[in-house]
């Protein structure tokens, strides 16, 4: 739906790190979960990360476990993703999604881009080698 805004991406080296941020146009983060997702150039979407809507559960790709590291600041209306020791395969555009759940609910991790239904615009990552 386009209520949510990413930022942070550029060009770094490999072996560097880079911090994105996804920020609401107008309404408050809480109360939703949250994720990361990346698409390569001619690819689809893949999943990256997800967070529960208090921040308390995470749920990593493979393929970043170790080396990412989602989060929220619910009081500051925003939601992170930490990226060490970035890779030539990490260079994607980045998006954020969310979708609403009672917090009330025990976290279950989504991993498809169709279980969430506000997403940012991209942020674009590129890493040289």
């Amino acid at each position: 739906q386009g209520r949510l805004v990413e930022s942070g991406g550029r060009l770094v080296q490999a072996g560097e790190s880079l911090r994105l941020t996804c920020v609401p146009l107008r309404h408050t983060i809480s109360g939703y979960d949250m994720a990361w997702f990346r698409q390569a150039p001619g690819k689809e979407y893949d999943f990256v990360a997800a967070i529960s809507s208090t921040g308390g559960n995470t749920d990593y790709a493979d393929s970043v476990k170790g080396r990412f590291t989602i989060s929220r600041d619910n009081a500051k209306n925003a939601m992170y993703l930490q990226m060490n020791s970035l890779k030539s395969e990490d260079t994607a555009i980045y998006y954020c999604a969310s979708i609403w759940e009672d917090p009330r609910r025990l976290f279950r991790p989504r991993r498809q881009s169709g279980e969430y239904d506000d997403w940012g615009q991209g942020t674009q990552v590129t890493v040289s080698s």
